[in-house]
């Protein structure tokens, strides 16, 4: 049974669970059913980022904010020591490994990806990294080098089909986790 990392014998009641992959690939789409379905709580990075202004300012060429990774853990601590998170971020390279008893990796087949990135109006430079990280699963091999490998899922995200096998999924995976508390 896997202990909460925090030094403390009491596992959390509920998991944590991250949800990466290549922006496009319905990342805050999934965590936000899958937190309905669960009632889980659902943390944005992206938004976190924005309203607490865990930044370092905006980057130009990429057209984000330059996260700061040791205010965004501080912030997210002790929401993580209690469980019950379902976090949605791009990538996990910065985030404790003792957080999480779930990794899942989104993937899109690229064509798809590249369509929805050009919708959302992605240029350039940021278009064209954001589809060779998926090509060369970037992220799914982060997470693997990141996290313990049997946590670690990569879950197909192509279409409305594909997301909802992947809530159902999930919510069967969080309730047999429940269950073995």
């Amino acid at each position: 049974m896997a202990l909460n990392g925090w030094g403390s014998k009491k596992k959390r009641e509920k998991p944590n669970i991250l949800i990466a992959g290549t922006p496009g690939t319905g990342k805050t789409t999934t965590a936000t059913a899958l937190a309905e379905s669960i009632q889980l709580r659902h943390i944005n990075i992206g938004d976190l980022v924005k309203e607490k202004n865990l930044h370092d300012g905006w980057d130009d060429q990429f057209d984000c904010y330059l996260i700061n990774e040791d205010l965004v853990c501080d912030e997210l601590e002790d929401l993580m020591e209690e469980g019950g998170n379902i976090v949605d971020y791009h990538g996990g390279d910065f985030f404790p490994e003792r957080w999480f008893d779930r990794v899942v990796v989104l993937q899109t087949e690229n064509s798809m990806l590249y369509d929805r990135l050009t919708k959302r109006g992605y240029l350039g430079q940021k278009l064209t990294n954001n589809i060779e990280c998926e090509i060369f699963q970037v992220l799914l091999e982060e997470a693997k080098g990141n996290y313990p490998e049997e946590i670690v899922v990569a879950l197909k995200s192509d279409c409305i089909e594909d997301m909802n096998r992947n809530v159902a999924t999930l919510t069967d995976w969080v309730r047999s986790w429940s269950c073995q508390s």
